[in-house]
């Protein structure tokens, strides 16, 4: 009886293995099933990707060309100093502004933005050079290290100084280097003591002499802890 039962079972396994439906077959059968959903999807997968490409090469990529066109003599005024022509233009050629009115939403528009918040703020609008120091997100992490600085500058001027001081540090760690963290570090400290916080501008001013010993900062950094009370061995 016993064998009988595990006969039936195998038997009934095989059968089940070879069924005439193969997986190419059920797939099929799905397919017929769900085509309308399945064409949709696939249309729509086909319109984003095409979609995307065509913004980016038959959109933007023109765009971006005319836009270098004209930022040119913007920075050639503003390597003047002509910071007024250089926002503005001069009646003839599109300024910084222009540029990121008309074509903000390119590379070229996007470094106007930096240019003119730099702009703004040699002019001593620091105010109006925030939005735009903060709106440029740059690749090159020491070109970010450097508009935070900026930003730094900006708040200190405004007499902001704890936002300040939050920039310096930002400035400093973002892309630490032997170069330019040592700098930021000691603006973050100077800053530290206008605002009456000691002790955070000893911890900074000792950072610069352990780990930048080297540096511009660092040769010098005694007499800063001297005049706090820290005197070094």
């Amino acid at each position: 009886m016993a064998d009988k039962s595990r006969t039936s079972f195998t038997s009934s396994s095989q059968h089940a293995h070879h069924t005439p439906q193969s997986f190419f077959e059920r797939l099929e059968i799905f397919y017929l099933q769900q085509a309308r959903i399945i064409n949709i999807v696939g249309v729509v997968i086909i319109l984003l990707i095409g979609g995307y490409f065509g913004y980016k090469y038959l959109y933007l990529a023109p765009r971006n060309k005319r836009a270098a066109s004209m930022i040119f003599k913007a920075q050639q005024y503003f390597g003047m100093d002509s910071l007024q022509k250089a926002l503005n233009g001069d009646g003839n050629n599109y300024g910084f502004l222009q540029v990121i009115k008309r074509y903000g939403d390119t590379k070229v528009g996007h470094l106007a933005k930096y240019y003119a918040g730099v702009c703004y703020l040699r002019m001593g609008k620091y105010q109006e050079a925030i939005p735009y120091l903060k709106s440029f997100h740059p690749k090159d992490k020491v070109v970010q290290a450097e508009d935070y600085g900026l930003l730094g500058d900006a708040y200190m001027e405004l007499g902001k100084t704890d936002e300040g001081i939050a920039y310096y540090k930002k400035a400093a760690y973002y892309n630490p280097n032997d170069l330019f963290t040592p700098f930021y570090l000691k603006r973050a400290a100077l800053a530290c003591e206008k605002a009456g916080r000691v002790q955070e501008a000893i911890s900074l001013y000792q950072e610069i002499k352990t780990k930048y010993p080297l540096s511009a900062e660092g040769r010098d950094i005694d007499k800063y802890l001297a005049r706090l009370g820290v005197v070094q061995d």
